[in-house]
């Protein structure tokens, strides 16, 4: 797919590839890493692969370029342009497309950034089925003492991953709100919250014998550099606090069709 791609547009547009395909095709005058994309001004990203190829990409990015994914993984809900009308979709946007901005989650631990999130923060227990008690602040006001597995908090792009496999519910993206999902829950009062987006969340762990571990878009992060590019792990503690916030950088998904979000969850999560 990539070298026909490369072989339909070549010729009309300049195309650049993330480093790894580059070399794997022998095209190494065409690789740049995706970090690097914005400074190259590079105009659109056509992320192939799954959905999580795609949360890679946009997680590498600090201010995320307009992106459109080309469906080769399992559910693809982001991934929206099935392969076989890859090069049709193409030729319309090289003459100019328009995107749909979704919020991104900014995590910090201790003031420092760590990284940023399009479809969840997950704080969880660092010790297998074990659970751990998390207090939870609103904008400095203690919301819930949860004690659980861990606890979800996903965007609306997010909302129909992790956070609804963890029984929350799906919000549609022009909802402006965070949800906040525990993981198994120890009471049955503790239920999924939705909050105004333009909140501050802070988590701490509230067991001193216990540590945690935070995971963005399911991948474990690395919570002591405040860079992307050079991260180092360790486990949250109860000493730890983590701050999750509107992200000032936004992911941009390039608009296909005009399909409606609904019809979208019917057809691809019944």
């Amino acid at each position: 797919m990539v070298r026909k791609i490369v072989d339909t547009f070549g010729d009309q547009v300049d195309v650049v590839l993330s480093s790894s395909p580059a070399r794997l095709l022998g095209m190494d005058e065409r690789g740049i890493s995706v970090s690097k994309m914005e400074e190259e001004h590079v105009d659109l990203v056509i992320s192939i692969g799954g959905d999580g190829t795609i949360l890679r990409n946009i997680a590498k990015m600090k201010k995320p370029i307009p992106i459109i994914g080309i469906h080769m993984g399992t559910v693809g809900f982001l991934a929206d342009v099935d392969p076989e009308n890859a090069i049709d979709v193409i030729s319309h946007l090289i003459r100019g497309f328009v995107y749909d901005e979704r919020p991104r989650l900014e995590l910090s631990v201790n003031g420092r950034f760590v990284q940023n999130s399009i479809n969840e923060v997950v704080a969880i227990s660092s010790l297998q089925a074990k659970i751990i008690t998390f207090e939870i602040f609103v904008n400095g006001t203690l919301l819930n003492e949860v004690r659980a597995d861990g606890i979800v908090f996903a965007t609306p792009t997010g909302s129909t991953a992790y956070a609804m496999s963890a029984g929350g519910p799906i919000i549609s993206p022009d909802v402006d709100a965070v949800e906040i999902v525990p993981l198994a829950p120890f009471k049955l009062s503790s239920r999924p919250w939705i909050i105004p987006f333009d909140n501050e969340i802070t988590i701490r762990v509230k067991e001193s014998k216990k540590t945690a571990v935070l995971v963005v878009d399911g991948k474990t992060v690395l919570s002591d550099i405040s860079t992307e590019e050079n991260p180092v792990d360790r486990h949250i503690t109860g000493n730890d606090v983590v701050t999750i916030r509107r992200s000032r950088y936004p992911a941009r998904f390039v608009r296909v069709s005009d399909a409606i979000f609904f019809d979208k969850v019917h057809r691809k999560l019944q």
